[in-house]
């Protein structure tokens, strides 16, 4: 294939003049930094995040400090009752480390918990409000965790900046309004009703004051006793005492469930991409391995046939997509539970067999598991994955990386609050049917087991071994088509971080070709549909990308238009 291909010269004016526009009308990127940035999906949040880093704290310092700003601003997408995944680069020590703050289903779970009285799954949407759903938070774990080792600030400054903003308001940002306009539902749930909606019976709108004394309180708590405040005393109590009497889905979270907690370690899963290495959040999350599967079945092609903006491009990533997510069903999971074949999965040999089941000039339909090294046999699982998800990227003055992406799962999670903050419903992320044609699913409940994700903070260093770039996006299954898809603008096609991340979205998780409602990519339809694709308009969430670039020794960053995020640095 070359740049002169049939595809390339049928990739639509319309597109790309779409495409100048989108990037024109939104607001520039933040101007380069040389010391230290972060982006995130708040300006409150960055600001946190910017005053510990001008006060020469760590990468971790700043993006603790922005994620209980976040807790606060953006609550139907993260906060101290979620979970999350952060992925650190260290110059100093060379080391590429990531930490699993994902939630843990209680000693109660049980494969069949989300079945009804015939043995069939519930719906997705039945299960998610109430104590059933609701998983043990991880994120305050993980991040005193990854503050014990890398941070350089006390700990009880990184919570000033959201104790001041609880207790004197913060005006409502355009996506917690939408969504509480989209989802009116949800009022029907006290907690949603009593803080979200004012006495004249409507919800806060976009520029309106709302506080929260209560969030104040607790991050107080946590501020003063660490960690133990919300997993052993008060806050724990009161976790257990919301789950166990919900007004709808009650369970059997216990106080023993929150204080076994224990945040993990883990390596990162690294693989490489023409001259760059790409590391990513392994296992419990799907989202690293995805994304590196889909790079290197597509390093097969000329970097000038991935352009993201033309049909050539646009089919070929979403064959990469299908393959890619035909083994996460197969054989993802929690690797305390399921042997996850991860050296398999990323062999380069095994990979170039899949690459070569992609046809250039037609769809393949919907795309079977391959059989890597080390997999044992699970039916393939297929609970949808929702996105109340969050990411950030940090850079420090030492060079030192954070990549985050945090979560309550659904917007406003299970739509019950406990002292300030949104609980998750991350148990309706494990495959909701148990067994498939009479064979276990790797995703199926357990106790203490972590619900397989999407989420994919990721790093990217150069061929010296340098810091290149960090990316990661909300978007529930979308996130990996969305930080691939970044990863091919920037590397492949030379997008500047800010052109990356408003592009428009295509995407396959193995079904029908997504093409992003609204935007010029939608003129692509007939040109895929004659390849023999099923294009839809999908029904998920936007994406969030937040990307911090290195560019001739400056820091760039980029914020995703479609959401509220900013981009700050010195």
């Amino acid at each position: 294939m070359t740049s002169q291909s049939p595809f390339r010269q049928m990739a639509s004016a319309a597109l790309v003049a779409g495409l100048a526009l989108l990037v024109a009308t939104q607001p520039a990127a933040a101007r380069p930094a040389r010391h230290h940035m972060i982006a995130a999906a708040s300006p409150d949040a960055a600001r946190a995040g910017l005053q510990m880093l001008r006060r020469h704290g760590s990468a971790v310092d700043a993006a603790i400090a922005a994620q209980m700003v976040l807790a606060l601003v953006e609550p139907e997408s993260s906060g101290l009752g979620g979970g999350g995944f952060l992925l650190l680069w260290s110059p100093r020590t060379h080391r590429m480390v990531s930490f699993d703050g994902r939630e843990t289903a209680p000693a109660s779970a049980t494969p069949g918990m989300f079945l009804d009285a015939n043995g069939k799954p519930k719906s997705k949407f039945d299960v998610i409000p109430g104590g059933l759903s609701v998983g043990v938070p991880g994120e305050l774990a993980m991040l005193a965790r990854a503050h014990k080792e890398y941070g350089r600030l006390p700990w009880k400054v990184l919570f000033q900046p959201a104790i001041r903003l609880a207790r004197q308001g913060f005006r409502v940002k355009e996506k917690l309004a939408a969504t509480l306009r989209q989802y009116p539902q949800m009022a029907a749930m006290p907690d949603i009703k009593a803080y979200f909606y004012k006495r004249d019976g409507t919800p806060y709108a976009a520029g309106e004051i709302l506080k929260n004394p209560a969030l104040a309180r607790t991050l107080e708590e946590i501020a003063a006793r660490g960690p133990d405040a919300f997993y052993r005393g008060r806050i724990a109590r009161d976790i257990v005492q919301r789950v166990q009497h919900a007004p709808v889905n009650p369970a059997s979270m216990t106080v023993d469930d929150l204080r076994r907690y224990t945040a993990v370690e883990r390596d990162a899963v690294c693989g490489p991409y023409r001259t760059y290495k790409v590391c990513a959040m392994g296992p419990p999350s799907s989202g690293g391995i995805a994304v590196i599967q889909m790079l290197t079945m597509l390093e097969r092609f000329a970097p000038s046939e991935l352009d993201p903006t033309s049909l050539e491009g646009v089919h070929l990533f979403t064959q990469a997509s299908r393959l890619a997510f035909a083994d996460r069903a197969q054989y993802l999971g929690d690797p305390a539970f399921v042997a996850v074949p991860v050296k398999g999965l990323l062999d380069a040999r095994y990979l170039a067999q899949r690459a070569a089941l992609i046809d250039p000039a037609k769809d393949m339909g919907k795309a079977a598991s391959g059989q890597p090294e080390g997999a044992a046999f699970f039916a393939p699982q297929t609970s949808p994955e929702h996105p109340g998800t969050s990411h950030m990227a940090v850079v420090d003055d030492t060079g030192e990386v954070v990549s985050m992406t945090s979560t309550v799962e659904a917007p406003l999670g299970s739509e019950m609050m406990v002292d300030g903050f949104i609980l998750n419903n991350e148990l309706t992320d494990f495959s909701l049917d148990p067994m498939r044609d009479g064979k276990p699913v790797a995703d199926a409940a357990a106790p203490g087991k972590r619900p397989l994700s999407s989420m994919a903070p990721t790093i990217v260093l150069d061929a010296t071994g340098r810091f290149r770039l960090a990316t990661g996006s909300p978007g529930g299954a979308m996130i990996v088509d969305y930080v691939a898809q970044s990863l091919v603008a920037m590397l492949d096609t030379g997008m500047t971080p800010q052109a990356a991340v408003a592009l428009p979205h295509p995407g396959n998780l193995n079904g029908a070709t997504f093409l992003e409602k609204g935007t010029a990519l939608e003129a692509l339809a007939p040109q895929l549909t004659a390849m023999g694709h099923t294009v839809a308009a999908p029904a998920v969430e936007k994406s969030g990308l937040h990307v911090i670039e290195r560019v001739s020794g400056v820091y760039v960053g980029a914020a995703d238009p479609r959401r509220d995020g900013v981009v700050l640095g010195d």
